[in-house]
């Protein structure tokens, strides 16, 4: 396969992803927000930072509001990582590579394209919020649900499935991250009820509210919200589950003999990092464990860029 095919499958999903989770990171930011019993803008602040939009967006705009956080997050055209802009780009990719999908994956994609172009023309209101975010994420899955059922399991669909989970793995982390920048109201608050909601609040975003229950029980706490979000093999959208994935489609595009560098980047991070107890992780810290994660999800992208000559 040409690299400039893979590279338009990698950030097609890539993209696609990335659309899905950042609806996801509003959601969770517009429940965290109902928790604050006076009037303050500190998790959407929490929001872009965790999204790594915070200097773009004070560059852009006068000062962090939840509507202009929103706004930036949804539909800005300056936020190349908006919902909207991402949807955009995947669609672009989609056409680079309209002859190595099918044809239901191509009508997918664009039916999600034109339902943003016309659902974030203008900005959303308050009440109309929730049921945007969930028709973007119905459309998202859409076309993960042609992929899965119309393209043969080959090389292709193996780039598609590399930047899906390499996306996924880096959001989720993103989306757990943000219960270190939500400012509580004191250090007394941690493990009190607003900090329940909270956690609450990051299970329900990544859709995972009765997953956890079946797993756990109704008394499990933050302890085992961590430990399913990070360490859960069997969640799929954890971080173990991710990077075991994406471990796996590498695996299908290299022979056995010839493991590339990516291979072997995954394969430490899943045995530094993932074989942990959750113990461990709350040792080195959560905000830690996230920070070193994410920068070595970010360098095993750029590997993978290299060993398929995505450039060439």
């Amino acid at each position: 396969m040409l690299g400039k095919t893979a590279n338009g499958l990698f950030w097609m999903y890539r993209y696609l992803e990335r659309a899905e989770n950042t609806a996801r990171l509003i959601e969770a930011g517009q429940r965290i927000a109902l928790t604050r019993l006076h009037g303050s803008d500190d998790e959407w602040r929490a929001i872009l930072q965790t999204a790594g939009g915070l200097k773009a967006f004070e560059a852009a705009n006068e000062g962090v509001t939840k509507e202009a956080a929103i706004n930036w997050l949804l539909r800005a055209r300056e936020n190349g990582s908006s919902v909207l802009r991402c949807i955009e780009t995947a669609r672009q990719n989609a056409r680079l590579v309209r002859t190595a999908i099918t044809g239901e994956v191509w009508e997918s994609m664009n039916s999600t394209y034109m339902m943003a172009q016309e659902t974030l023309a203008r900005k959303v209101g308050e009440r109309d919020l929730p049921g945007v975010l969930v028709a973007l994420r119905r459309q998202t899955a859409l076309v993960r649900g042609m992929t899965h059922g119309t393209m043969l399991r080959n090389d292709i669909y193996n780039f598609a499935r590399v930047g899906t989970f390499l996306e996924r793995a880096d959001n989720t982390a993103r989306i757990l991250d943000v219960k270190y920048y939500v400012l509580l109201p004191s250090a007394s608050a941690v493990g009190g009820a607003v900090d329940n909601v909270h956690w609450e609040s990051i299970l329900r975003s990544v859709s995972a509210r009765g997953g956890f229950r079946m797993e756990y029980g109704p008394g499990a706490g933050p302890r085992q919200i961590i430990d399913f979000l990070i360490l859960n093999t069997k969640m799929p959208r954890s971080l173990a589950f991710c990077v075991n994935k994406l471990g796996e489609n590498l695996k299908y595009l290299a022979p056995p003999e010839h493991p590339t560098e990516a291979q072997s980047m995954v394969s430490r991070i899943q045995q530094d990092h993932l074989r942990r107890d959750i113990d461990d992780v709350l040792d080195y810290g959560l905000h830690e464990f996230i920070e070193t994660y994410l920068d070595l999800l970010a360098r095993v992208a750029r590997q993978i860029e290299v060993d398929y000559r995505f450039y060439e």
